[in-house]
């Protein structure tokens, strides 16, 4: 099994170095992550600024862009073959609910299963890095489930994994899991530059509002693992006769129904 590991917060993170010496026991990996944090990057790729590849004393390649970016280079040239998996983090902090939409660490594994390799996306609930080494165990174990059920390499999938901060002994069988809500982001810090100019700082996320038995946050919560199975296409399909009869409208105000 080849592996190919990115992640956000940087080639130096813990998380990152966990999970690799975690999985190289299992599979043949390397690493394409970004020289520095990336986080909140979602899937944005750099398209009017070269890329430069390095390589770390390590044996870690990164890039001076997003995590998006470390993926997509890999698999169109720099590796020079195709893995049978990309898995990306360890998050330093959970990527539940509406994080999903701005994550860099989900960010990476949807570049990956947008070329059509199954993807996962790992990360822990709490910052710190507390109990790294544990969520790095169970991140292996999860995957080997993977290849045991011959999933690996086959038609592509997207995992996003949030691991709660405990011993590996204490943490709970895993649970399938829709995304929850967040409340909206706290509001903007202001702060005032030397030069007088005002500063502006994206607040912190909201709160969980929508976190009821069944979502990512009541599992993590509770001490599980949580997986949720995500979809690239964002289409609203329960409301495409609604607005298939407001576009009929449009074109011809006497329309009263648009077949769906």
């Amino acid at each position: 099994m080849k592996i190919l590991i990115s992640n956000d917060d940087g080639y130096q993170a813990p998380g990152l170095v966990a999970l690799y010496e975690s999985l190289k026991t299992i599979a043949d990996v390397e690493v394409v992550a970004p020289e520095h944090n990336n986080s909140a990057k979602s899937n944005a790729l750099t398209l009017h600024s070269p890329l430069y590849v390095h390589q770390a004393p390590n044996g870690f390649r990164y890039v001076n862009g997003t995590p998006a970016d470390c993926v997509h280079i890999a698999l169109t040239g720099l590796l020079g073959y195709r893995p049978d998996l990309v898995v990306s983090g360890i998050n330093n902090g959970a990527n539940m609910g509406d994080d999903t939409i701005y994550s860099g660490t989900v960010g990476a594994a949807m570049e990956g299963y947008l070329f059509g390799i199954p993807a996962i996306a790992f990360s822990q609930v709490d910052k710190g890095w507390t109990e790294i080494e544990a969520a790095a165990a169970k991140a292996r174990e999860i995957v080997q489930q993977m290849q045991a059920q011959q999933l690996v390499g086959e038609a592509p999938w997207l995992l996003n994994v949030n691991i709660p901060n405990m011993p590996l002994h204490a943490i709970q069988p895993l649970k399938l899991c829709r995304l929850g809500r967040r409340h909206a982001a706290e509001r903007v810090i202001i702060q005032e530059s030397p030069r007088g100019e005002a500063m502006y700082w994206i607040g912190s996320a909201g709160a969980a509002k929508d976190d009821a038995e069944g979502t990512d946050f009541h599992a993590t919560a509770h001490g599980h693992v949580a997986v949720t199975p995500l979809k690239v296409d964002l289409t609203d399909h329960d409301n495409l006769r609604y607005w298939a009869q407001t576009a009929a409208r449009m074109v011809d105000p006497e329309a009263k129904e648009a077949a769906p």
